[in-house]
């Protein structure tokens, strides 16, 4: 395991106000391409790289994030000042301890690549690779 106090990765929203760090290397990086995730970003998929909640850290604009109950047991969050996208995780279960952070908002590079395409079946019929 690295060291908690190593910085892998920096990100923030579109204008600034939310900044926060990544605290180890993702576990994996998908993208999505089920209907929320479309919706959400207004856009053909979601690209988001998954990390222990642990391990994400905000160093700035914390009480602007803004986050809403999408279905019975994820909760997603976004700056209330520019709606940019943050992250998605369970709010109960297994998998609570896990958030997904959106690729796009980092502004460390991350060049380890997509490991998994999710929920295929909802491809966006207008988009081809």
């Amino acid at each position: 395991m690295t060291n908690k106090d190593s910085v892998h990765y920096q990100g923030s929203c579109l204008c600034g106000a939310i900044q926060y760090e990544i605290l180890a290397e993702p576990v994996t990086a998908s993208h999505c391409h089920c209907k929320m995730c479309q919706k959400q970003h207004g856009a053909a998929f979601a690209s988001y790289a998954r990390i222990r909640r642990s391990e994400l850290r905000y160093t700035k604009g914390q009480d602007t994030i803004k986050s809403y109950q999408s279905s019975e047991k994820v909760e997603r969050s976004f700056c209330s000042e520019c709606g940019s996208n943050l992250e998605w995780g369970y709010t109960e279960g297994e998998w609570a301890q896990w958030v997904a952070v959106a690729l796009g908002s980092f502004d460390t590079s991350y060049s380890e690549g997509i490991h998994r395409e999710l929920h295929t079946e909802d491809k966006a019929p207008w988009w081809q690779p």
